[in-house]
């Protein structure tokens, strides 16, 4: 199997030089124009690609103009314009639950504190890092999507196998300065080459250093299964 560096600091630093070097120009991929609708992108993006994401959502942003407008309409309509995503139903609710509460308590636009924006009906931590970074610009945690969750696992960042205990454990190990981009490196590298089900370990500039890779090591860390 790969060595990994002697600390996890040190294997958080050497993960992040080499990735920025594969992909110089990572940055988040969902596609927005203004603060809700990254938030509604985010939302739709649990469990369902950001691919399918951007394709529905170039026509959602043009129908809806603005929390009142998500508020007003009715469940079943917004469900309609969303049934393509991965639990529209509930993602509707959500919207319609959270613009409600952004006009009502937040004057109609997007808060920017973690607490306020954990309050809103279907975000999670996760999502409200997103909308934090992004939209604006505090940066006070580390985004945990699956990529990041495979990719810390494999790669012996961390044993934890929840995303909130991953997150801490990354903060602790990955330079503050790289905490927004260090997301975007390994979900770029997860889509790559570290896929869920079959990686690419001899095409991996970390595999070296990687404990899970295939052909070395016989478990993958991610799960803790077998190859």
């Amino acid at each position: 199997m790969g060595t990994p560096l002697e600390s996890r600091a040190e294997q958080a630093e050497e993960v992040i030089t080499r990735l920025e070097e594969a992909y110089p120009d990572s940055t988040i991929s969902l596609r927005y124009s203004n603060r809700l609708e990254l938030l509604i992108a985010v939302m739709l993006s649990a469990q369902c690609t950001d691919e399918r994401v951007n394709k529905e959502t170039k026509h959602l942003f043009e129908k809806y103009d603005g929390p009142e407008a998500y508020a007003a309409v009715s469940q079943e309509e917004l469900a309609e314009d969303l049934n393509s995503i991965t639990y529209y139903n509930n993602k509707a609710k959500y919207i319609r639950s959270a613009c409600t509460t952004i006009i009502e308590e937040h004057d109609g636009e997007v808060p920017d504190t973690m607490d306020e924006l954990t309050e809103l009906s279907g975000v999670g931590r996760k999502t409200a890092n997103v909308v934090l970074q992004h939209a604006h610009d505090v940066v006070e945690g580390i985004v945990v999507d699956t990529h990041v969750q495979r990719l810390s696992r494999r790669l012996g960042l961390t044993n934890e196998e929840y995303p909130e205990p991953i997150e801490q454990d990354l903060m602790g190990i990955v330079p503050e300065g790289y905490w927004q981009q260090f997301t975007h490196l390994c979900i770029d590298h997860g889509r790559a080459t570290c896929t869920a089900r079959n990686p690419d370990c001899a095409d991996c500039v970390l595999a070296d250093i990687c404990p899970s890779a295939k052909g070395d090591s016989e478990i993958d860390l991610a799960s803790g299964e077998s190859w």
